[in-house]
């Protein structure tokens, strides 16, 4: 069996969608997808993908006749089944132009005749992310699996060398990573003080921190660094492929809730999760070595990129001892098997 399928648009939601590959090549399918260019490289560290499709197309753009023309070259290809996992109209475009016979996803805007295994989705029955996506690849009337195969990304032993020459990094000490960073708005950042703070205390410990994100946190990173004398800021000098490989020489992560955290999480290191304005319920890192903080105010959660109350408790009130504190869980479990 081959299946086609239409990724999402965001780094986390990618991480998440490998649950789904892991599902379908579990059943004997051969799985290609459509996904924007900057994920290609991401895709490549997912074992579970034949091959990965770049869709040259702008966030938020129409792209009609791009979407013909990938369509159109891929009807040679044989799929059996596309999966569309994007809930829009024009993701649903491709599959359609390729001729697919069987095209799955579920009920969004208007796209009838162009999803023609339409689902329709119970929030209560699939409360997360990642059942939403790995459903869509079993039978309409079959659940998702109890133990949704978690994601795992793999890594580049020789750039990951590369990078530490590169970047003029040593492991003389454990590293942590910072990932302060979260793309959909402040809401869903902690405080950068408090990261600094943390900062302080794992150096004065004898760790290493790097701070990891892209040239939009590159300023984010400074100012972490400058409250905290030693830290590493590496936002803006690497690659997201680069980033997997680091993480892989991590000690442990301390992430928003954000795409660095799920890929952190698929690298399989002790990881601290810090949500605001989501959920753990909807997202959580998918990793058995994870350690949610959360504070479920009852303003929570709110899904807004600013805070609308304008105090941002759920996040001020996360205090940096209470980060630290489950990093040295993390650790003590890990000592322990």
């Amino acid at each position: 069996m081959r299946v086609l399928v239409i990724g999402p648009a965001w780094v986390g939601d990618m991480v998440m969608a490998q649950a789904l590959f892991m599902t379908l090549t579990a059943r004997g399918a051969e799985v290609d997808v459509v996904a924007p260019q900057w994920s290609l490289p991401l895709l490549s560290r997912m074992r579970e993908v034949r091959r990965a499709i770049g869709l040259p197309v702008g966030h938020g753009r129409f792209g009609l006749l791009q979407r013909w023309r990938i369509g159109r070259g891929l009807r040679s290809e044989g799929y059996d089944q596309a999966i569309v996992l994007p809930r829009s109209f024009k993701a649903a475009l491709i599959p359609f132009f390729a001729g697919i016979p069987r095209r799955t996803g579920y009920r969004g805007e208007m796209r009838y005749g162009l999803i023609n295994d339409m689902r329709m989705l119970d929030k209560q029955r699939l409360p997360r992310v990642v059942d939403r996506y790995v459903s869509l690849g079993l039978a309409g009337d079959v659940p998702p699996p109890y133990d949704i195969p978690l994601p795992h990304l793999a890594v580049d032993a020789a750039n990951r060398e590369r990078l530490l020459v590169q970047l003029g990094l040593d492991m003389q000490r454990p590293v942590v990573a910072f990932m302060p960073g979260a793309e959909y708005g402040p809401a869903k950042r902690w405080p950068l003080e408090h990261y600094a703070a943390l900062a302080r205390e794992l150096i004065a410990a004898g760790r290493q921190v790097w701070v990891l994100g892209s040239a939009r946190e590159q300023g984010d990173g400074a100012a972490i660094a400058a409250a905290a004398p030693g830290v590493i800021n590496l936002c803006g000098r690497t690659q997201l492929e680069d980033v997997v490989d680091l993480l892989s020489l991590a000690g442990a992560a301390v992430s928003n809730d954000s795409g660095l955290m799920h890929v952190a999480a698929a690298c399989g290191i002790p990881l601290v999760a810090l949500y605001g304005s989501s959920t753990p319920a909807y997202t959580p890192p998918l990793s058995a070595q994870a350690q949610v903080l959360y504070l479920a105010l009852e303003c929570s959660p709110c899904f807004k990129r600013d805070c609308p109350l304008g105090h941002m408790r759920c996040l001020t009130g996360i205090e940096p001892p209470q980060v630290l504190a489950a990093l040295n869980h993390l650790w003590e479990q890990g000592r322990h098997g």
